[in-house]
């Protein structure tokens, strides 16, 4: 490697950062799938030579993925995989297709490109290919071990024939696959541009800079925050569709001098049914870095030059390391719930750090029939609920647990799907009481347009989410199929081909997020702000915030103060951790 200036290696690093932002853009412009195009359900990825990512979201799966090519990779090659099990679960179902393209530059190899993205449908007995009901993966749909889609630049019309001939959506996904191909692409383009201005070893140097960067901070970030005594921390998954649960989801963090250790030892065993989530020990290593970067110090770039420094067991049979052929279909739901566990366990000894829990899963709306005109239509929706109180503020209402991510627009919807929103909302009073409110939740509203079924995928129905420092639990979600007589039917968080009618209406109501701190202190002020703004009721703010109005709704100041300093006198110790529901369903 040759010597390199900081400012050579900034230059390089804010590059390989607008690559991956444009990565994106070509992906959006050119893929069909709306949860892609629209809700950017998708991640990109640039490494080094060895597969190392050094700009991206999760961690890099390249190694694993190569390695199985006993003939090797030229240039020109192009991988495709949808196996998580053959992947080390690297992507966690066999909707998510991931696309692998090595960048050689001057017959090098330089890196790699990667892109995945949850497309439409890939078979299955249920529309979207995450059928509640699957007990093995063999049930959930075709998957593609790893394969080159191009060999040396030629395109395998073989493997195009098989994916179109096993999908209810072959045109979104074979435009979407491409899309893929073409945002690696992209990258691949770019990242020669750098070699060519640079010199491939000064590029190369660059690489090797950042990884370095990021161990070196990452391991002061560990001494600085992490416990040298382990603590764990346990939440639970309501259910796995099949009648069974709760599962808990344990974990043990300390570190020893810079090194940090994470343990899942005490998870519960697989799941019968598709909750069972098949942790990429890459991956984690990637949402661990992320979770502490963004708390502690967003400077730090997000790559892989940390890994060596942290340390991963994960019981294989468990719900974080199912064996194959186990179902992964419905597996967001312990994906989202590891980011409220891990903050659970990191805030044991310094919960004033730390936020509380969130809507914890990623809840699916499914409907699919055909429309008037006979034309078959298949529409994916990911759904948002609240994020945590936090120290710095209020948790933010509506969004996803990914901040990439967003919703799908109502007049997308409207265009082209069968179907009408009569209101999209924040739930008033879901998110968890505190001196910094927790997120409230979203309430949608559809009307049915066209004869078809509905499928639900959410979790926190029971369970709510935790509040912390004080801080209250946040709501649960619900769901209820409102038939056009006006019948009102309760439907379960996880459940597969509602029959739905043309008038009926679905009512989807997500989970909210815990509180963080005492109520109590609470800004009269903000209190007000929230009931003019419909987020908090009049009665919540008198009940949880001790904040009494006139019948103007100015704030009667007398009577609030009276009324908080009762309520300080009448409660007993404020806990680090309120569970709300937990005790009474959890045994």
């Amino acid at each position: 490697m040759v010597k390199i200036d900081s400012i050579t290696v900034d230059i390089i690093e804010n590059a390989l950062k607008n690559i991956k932002e444009e990565m994106d853009v070509t992906l959006f412009r050119s893929a069909m799938s709306p949860v892609i195009r629209e809700q950017h359900d998708c991640f990109p990825m640039i490494t080094d030579p060895e597969g190392k990512m050094v700009v991206g979201n999760f961690g890099s799966h390249v190694p694993e993925v190569v390695n199985q090519f006993e003939e090797g990779i030229h240039e020109g090659d192009v991988i495709f995989v949808s196996d998580p099990y053959s992947t080390g679960g690297s992507i966690s179902h066999i909707n998510d297709w991931m696309i692998i393209l090595p960048i050689f530059h001057q017959n090098e190899i330089v890196g790699y490109s990667s892109m995945f993205g949850h497309v439409m449908d890939v078979g299955g007995p249920v529309p979207s290919s995450m059928p509640v009901t699957a007990t093995t993966i063999f049930g959930e749909g075709v998957r593609f071990p790893p394969v080159k889609l191009y060999d040396k630049g030629v395109l395998n019309e073989s493997i195009i024939k098989i994916m179109k001939a096993n999908t209810r959506t072959p045109l979104e996904n074979y435009s979407d696959l491409m899309a893929l191909v073409a945002s690696c692409r992209t990258a691949e383009k770019r990242v020669k541009e750098l070699c060519e201005r640079f010199g491939t070893e000064k590029y190369l140097s660059a690489l090797n800079a950042l990884l370095e960067r990021t161990n070196v901070m990452m391991r002061q970030l560990i001494q600085n925050f992490l416990p040298t005594e382990p603590v764990s921390f346990e939440d639970y998954i309501d259910d796995d569709g099949l009648g069974n649960g709760p599962f808990k989801m344990k974990l043990t963090v300390w570190r020893e001098g810079d090194n940090a250790y994470f343990d899942w030892g005490g998870t519960d065993k697989q799941a019968p049914g598709p909750i069972n989530y098949y942790l990429s020990e890459p991956m984690f290593k990637m949402f661990i870095g992320s979770f502490l970067i963004s708390v502690f110090d967003p400077a730090i770039n997000f790559n892989d030059g940390f890994y060596e420094v942290l340390h991963i067991k994960t019981p294989e049979g468990s719900l974080m390391r199912p064996k194959a052929p186990a179902a992964l279909g419905c597996r967001t739901h312990a994906l989202s719930r590891l980011f409220d566990v891990l903050s659970g366990a990191l805030s044991i000894n310094t919960p004033e750090n730390s936020p509380a829990a969130g809507y914890g899963t990623s809840p699916y709306f499914i409907y699919s029939g055909y429309d008037d005109e006979g034309r078959y239509f298949n529409l994916m929706e990911v759904m948002y609920g609240g994020l945590p109180g936090r120290p710095i503020g209020d948790g933010i209402d509506g969004h996803s647990w990914w901040p990439a991510f967003v919703n799908i627009p109502t007049e997308y919807l409207e265009t082209y799907y069968p179907l009408l929103v009569n209101s999209y909302k924040t739930g008033t009073d879901s998110g968890g009481a505190g001196l910094n409110r927790g997120g409230n939740c979203n309430e949608k509203l559809y009307t049915i347009l066209a004869e078809g079924t509905v499928s639900i995928h959410d979790d926190r129905s029971i369970i709510q989410p935790w509040g912390i420092n004080g801080g209250e639990p946040g709501s649960s979600s619900s769901k209820m199929l409102i038939k056009k007589d006006g019948t009102r039917i309760p439907l379960p968080s996880k459940v597969d081909n509602v029959e739905v009618e043309k008038g009926d209406q679905i009512l989807f109501i997500t989970g909210g997020s815990g509180g963080w701190g005492d109520p109590l202190e609470r800004e009269v002020e903000r209190v007000r702000l929230d009931v003019a703004r419909g987020l908090v009721s009049v009665e919540k703010a008198a009940q949880s915030y001790g904040v009494l109005f006139t019948d103007h709704l100015e704030v009667d100041q007398a009577k609030t103060e009276e009324t908080r300093a009762k309520m300080k006198l009448e409660r007993g110790k404020l806990e680090s951790f309120n569970f709300g529901n937990r005790e009474k369903v959890v045994q």
